[in-house]
């Protein structure tokens, strides 16, 4: 029995060494292309600037206590309302648990915990006023995860019919396969060359869904010139 056991071992440790070897014997090299909506200014991360969308600029305090911003003026919400300096304020007032309504899921109140309040000025100026000074403050606001919610659509709402200001008009929503975006000019003068573009999600039920963590096909749903070649391939 116990020279069966040490046979048994012996074949799965050979068998693990062979994956391992044939794994590590795999080609290496290659292209990656990706397909992307405009050229950057350089390849330095480092000095990469913040540019604004939703506002024309922004201001610190002496005391770098109040980061202060001008709004774009004659930004509309996707349902035609004027986007203001109020929709800022319910978005972070939301964020950081000041608001009636709550988000089912609110992993970034964690990110502004030194935010104290936001104040409005008029329509379009807007401060965030902080515990103490936060000089990355600014770029935790860029980064890409901190969107405007409108004051007038539901934390609810918003999870299954979203409005925005960008290019991109939301259709429907469906928990799967698929979901669908009509082209918005919004904050562009003209409304992207694509005018309809679908996200495909994969449909992950089995017990064993280690495959859907892997990559299968790879699409940057970025607006492309009609006659660009990857537009071809939509």
């Amino acid at each position: 029995m116990n020279a069966r056991r040490a046979c048994a071992t012996t074949a799965g440790l050979l068998l693990g060494m062979t994956i391992a070897a044939a794994a590590m014997a795999q080609k290496q090299g290659g292209i990656l292309r990706v397909q992307h909506r405009d050229s950057p200014a350089s390849m330095s991360i480092l000095e990469e600037s913040i540019v604004p969308d939703l506002a024309t600029s922004w201001s610190w305090s002496e005391d770098g206590t109040e980061l202060t911003f001008k709004l774009r003026d004659g930004v509309k919400w996707h349902d035609s309302k004027p986007l203001s300096a109020a929709d800022v304020k319910c978005t972070y007032d939301l964020l950081i648990g000041k608001t009636k309504e709550k988000l089912r899921l609110n992993f970034r109140e964690a990110w502004f915990f030194n935010l104290a309040e936001v104040t409005t000025n008029g329509d379009t100026e807007v401060t965030f006023r902080l515990k103490r000074p936060q000089p990355a403050f600014l770029s935790l606001l860029a980064s890409g995860y901190s969107p405007i919610y409108p004051c007038h659509v539901s934390p609810r709402d918003m999870r299954t019919h979203p409005i925005g200001t960008g290019p991109f008009k939301f259709v429907e929503y469906k928990a799967r396969p698929v979901d669908q975006s009509d082209a918005e000019s919004g904050l562009l003068e003209t409304a992207p060359a694509i005018s309809r573009r679908h996200r495909i999600h994969d449909d992950c039920q089995s017990v064993d869904c280690a495959p859907c963590l892997h990559y299968r096909q790879v699409r940057y749903d970025f607006p492309l010139r009609r006659d660009s070649p990857a537009a071809e391939r939509y």
